[in-house]
């Protein structure tokens, strides 16, 4: 590897505080100088891109030990209906070489339903084995440089034992009785963070909601933060939410005789929760808050004592990303974490559920999916960025990290702003009284009376002199009437001259005031859905208008229970669209790696 070529020194200040929230303060001594390249300079480096994932720019000078293995007992007494009073979590963990020398090391932990994953035969690899991609990313860069990487089982998964409690208090607390035990070994200095996508990024969420003081950062990628907006974004149902306990039922039991240990109360609850939501909207006779018991976003602030790097893909539609960007009405949880005193830094891309470096997978793309962005999607710089990330948050070492947000539009380009949405959002208005229309009516019932089952409004440019970046929460108040207690809109926003895609919304007539609780449509009577579009970063070229394509369903959620008996009379004339626009003179542009460079 080359030396750098290019670096940007930065004072030190000693004392930096870890988090600036909750509890008692923390201080952190730089005793170390360090000097890292400007993130402005990265493109003029050298990058190893070579492999499936991105590495730092230095290799570190220690060696992975053998594997070590641990069960933690913990007591679950009353924690799951009918199931037992004790259980255990098992991990394995590897130590860099330093720690021969009694040096202590912070942790990076990847926490995980998916070791030993799948039907007998099939499965995937166990805890004691360093997982392809999101472990060996973490084990290559980070033991190296003196860092404990670990990977635990949730209960009930590879040799953990106990309820397979999806997301749920049991899980939470298994969770965070492996952060305690890694933080308190002889050889860790108490500092732990946790790593992952998906689930693994849930379970950062799960810790964080817990309060343990050795959880000092997450780095959730897409993931999960609470599991009714997961699944039932406005009332919605995603396909998947009939089917999630069982999918991961089918690929986690074993298919013996001690599954029956892992079926408690709270795993079969899971297998109604689905079709009783999607049917009856949040009403739940059990008198037992399932869902609310699976949001733990909303528990972690006050409560988690650390920083947090935020990841999301702007095209993801596994973990969408209102996970991020939304919440209850008026609420953005990454601008409500920054607002109650929290480190956040974010990068959020134009890829779909996948890792920033992951570029084996960032080459599918469909246009208006990120298609336009895959030149320059790879960011083979993320394991740099996310190492001085570490070294600050676990190590105390180096400059504090730049609190900023890395954000890509849809045409590839990236840029840094101080957060997103960016606190200069404009929103301009369109009333759709003055957009043409071909029908007006939504859901395939109404072709009984005559009506379209789909409504075509397309509006005039937001500018005819130069661009529009649409950057934010794009929001439509949409006035309809429904014949009954129920319907649905899904709505894909396009670019009116190219048919490109710009981004979507769905709700259910139920939930047209936003947010989780519904009310009662009185059949006849005139409402307002206060729509808000997944977060768009789009480029809408000057003279460009828009287009909006409203339906019953679209992509991969289900029609509505009441389907074909519902149906929604939309009414533009009393609609109104509002595009959060900003403008940029270029400065703030990131030139990002996206090859090697050469000598």
């Amino acid at each position: 590897m080359k030396q750098l070529t290019a670096s940007l020194v930065i004072l030190l200040f000693l004392g930096a505080s870890l988090s600036g929230c909750f509890g008692k303060e923390e201080t952190i001594m730089q005793d170390e100088e360090t000097n890292y390249p400007s993130i402005w300079e990265r493109h003029l480096l050298e990058w190893n891109t070579t492999h499936t994932h991105s590495f730092v720019l230095e290799p570190g000078p220690y060696f992975s030990l053998d594997v070590q293995e641990a069960m933690i007992e913990v007591d679950t007494t009353g924690v799951w209906e009918g199931g037992p009073n004790s259980a255990e979590v098992h991990l394995s963990y590897w130590l860099p070489s330093n720690t021969q020398e009694g040096e202590k090391v912070p942790v990076i932990a990847v926490v995980s339903p998916y070791f030993s994953y799948g039907q007998p035969g099939s499965e995937s690899s166990p805890t004691n084995v360093i997982g392809g991609g999101r472990g060996e990313f973490i084990h290559d860069n980070f033991v190296p440089h003196g860092y404990a990487f670990a990977q635990v089982a949730v209960f009930a998964t590879e040799e953990s034992t106990g309820c397979f409690d999806y997301r749920g208090d049991g899980e939470g607390l298994g969770i965070h009785s492996a952060v305690e035990w890694l933080g308190q070994q002889n050889w860790s200095n108490g500092n732990v963070a946790i790593y992952g996508k998906s689930y693994e990024g849930a379970t950062a969420w799960e810790a964080a909601a817990q309060g343990s003081e050795y959880l000092k950062t997450i780095v959730p990628i897409s993931g999960t933060t609470a599991l009714g907006p997961l699944l039932y974004k406005n009332g919605s149902a995603e396909a998947r939410s009939q089917i999630m306990h069982s999918n991961y039922g089918s690929s986690i039991l074993d298919y013996n005789l001690e599954d029956a240990d892992n079926l408690c109360g709270d795993v079969l609850e899971g297998l109604v929760a689905g079709p009783m939501r999607y049917t009856m909207g949040e009403f739940d006779p059990t008198g037992d808050p399932y869902y609310s018991e699976r949001s733990h976003i909303d528990k972690a602030l006050g409560k988690y004592n650390g920083s947090i790097y935020w990841v999301q893909g702007l095209q993801d539609w596994n973990v969408d990303p209102h996970q991020v960007f939304g919440g209850p009405p008026g609420v953005n949880w990454y601008q409500e974490y920054i607002n109650n005193g929290y480190d956040v830094a974010g990068m959020i891309g134009q890829w779909e559920h996948n890792y920033p470096d992951q570029w084996t997978k960032h080459n599918a793309q469909e246009s208006g999916y990120g298609g336009e962005a895959i030149h320059n999607m790879t960011r083979w710089d993320w394991a740099q960025d996310l190492f001085e990330w570490m070294e600050y948050y676990l190590k105390g070492i180096g400059p504090k990290p730049e609190l900023h947000t890395q954000v890509q539009r849809n045409d590839g380009e990236w840029r840094i702003e101080k957060t997103w949405p960016p606190e200069d959002i404009e929103f301009q208005r369109v009333e759709l009284s003055s957009c043409n229309r071909d029908n007006t009516w939504v859901g395939t019932g109404s072709l009984i009376v005559g009506g379209g089952d789909s409504v075509t409004v397309e509006c005039d440019p937001l500018s005819v002199d130069k661009d529009t970046l649409i950057s934010g929460l794009a929001v439509l108040h949409l006035t309809v009437v429904a014949n009954f207690d129920g319907g649905q809109v899904f709505i894909e926003m396009q670019d009116a001259e190219t048919g490109l895609r710009l981004g979507h919304a769905t709700m259910d007539v139920r939930y047209h005031a936003g947010g989780y609780e519904p009310q009662t449509v009185t059949p006849g009577e005139a409402i307002v859905m206060m729509m808000e579009f997944q977060a768009i970063d789009a480029i809408l070229p000057a003279g460009h208008g828009i287009n909006f394509l409203m339906t019953e369903t679209g992509e991969d959620y289900l029609q509505p229970a009441c389907s074909p008996s519902c149906f929604l009379h939309v009414l533009p004339s009393l609609s109104t669209f509002d595009a959060p626009v900003i403008d940029r003179d270029g400065s703030n542009v990131l030139i990002t790696p996206q090859e090697a460079v050469e000598s």
